[in-house]
């Protein structure tokens, strides 16, 4: 049959990305606690096209996600990326994989355990270099009490929850547990799935003793990955979500860590 996408383009124009997007998947992603977790990616794949290429083969990046799918990892990954360039001729190749993660997580007075999910995402590529560029996004549920809200009131102060989202680039595999326990820290309390009503008393009272603006957060999560030696880039955003407004406060952070 005749190979339409190996046919020529004449408009010389190159593609910069072109393959699949939005994939549903079922994978296994590393876990700190029990060695794999099973969970559903949404994963995008892409490679260049050079101008004289029609089109490049899309059941091709389908074929290659199959033979690694019983593990995302860093190696994975890189093997991932090699295979695309090498199978579709490409000089460089993108992949993007999103996907809940779960963590049990005990209440902090009765012990009450449930599942706590955070969308994460690990993004790479590969440009025909030695070196495999990876970034991984962890998005971290929070609690956020207002500082000045305390400050001016007669009593109590408002809290809102939010959302701290972290990229890092790495020397050495980085945990997902790592990220989290670290953002988690740095909040005026973290959340939880599951709280009786002793939990809810301790939740309330600590994030009302640990009131923090955005900024705050997110200069206390950018502190912390500076301190890490293991982060050589990261970028920390921090999203309130106010509950006494009808828009978001909001405050980014990017850095280049010097070892």
């Amino acid at each position: 049959m005749i190979d339409i996408q190996n046919q020529p383009d004449y408009r010389n124009i190159p593609i910069d990305k072109v393959g699949i997007k939005g994939l549903k998947y079922p994978v296994k992603v590393l876990d700190k606690t029990t060695g794999l977790q099973s969970t559903v990616a949404q994963i995008s794949m892409y490679v260049d096209l050079p101008h004289q290429c029609k089109g490049t083969h899309m059941s091709r990046f389908v074929e290659i996600l199959h033979l690694f799918r019983t593990k995302v990892s860093l190696e994975s990954i890189t093997n991932i990326l090699e295979d695309m360039k090498k199978i579709l001729g490409a000089k460089s190749s993108h992949i993007e994989i999103t996907f809940p993660y779960f963590i049990e997580k005990k209440s902090p007075e009765t012990g009450s355990k449930g599942l706590m999910d955070y969308t994460c995402s690990i993004i790479g590529s590969s440009n025909g270099k030695t070196d495999t560029d990876i970034v991984l996004t962890v998005a971290v549920p929070v609690t956020s009490v207002c500082p000045c809200s305390k400050e001016i009131s007669e009593y109590g102060a408002h809290n809102q929850r939010g959302e701290v989202l972290v990229s890092t680039r790495f020397k050495r595999l980085i945990w997902i547990e790592h990220i989290v326990e670290l953002v988690e820290a740095c909040a005026s309390c973290d959340i939880f799935s599951v709280l009786k009503r002793e939990d809810e008393k301790f939740v309330t009272e600590k994030a009302y003793d640990n009131p923090k603006f955005v900024e705050d957060i997110a200069r206390d999560v950018a502190k912390a990955l500076m301190e890490d030696d293991n982060i050589t880039w990261f970028s920390v955003s921090a999203e309130n979500f106010e509950s006494i407004h009808n828009h978001s406060a909001y405050a980014y952070i990017e850095k280049a860590v010097i070892s």
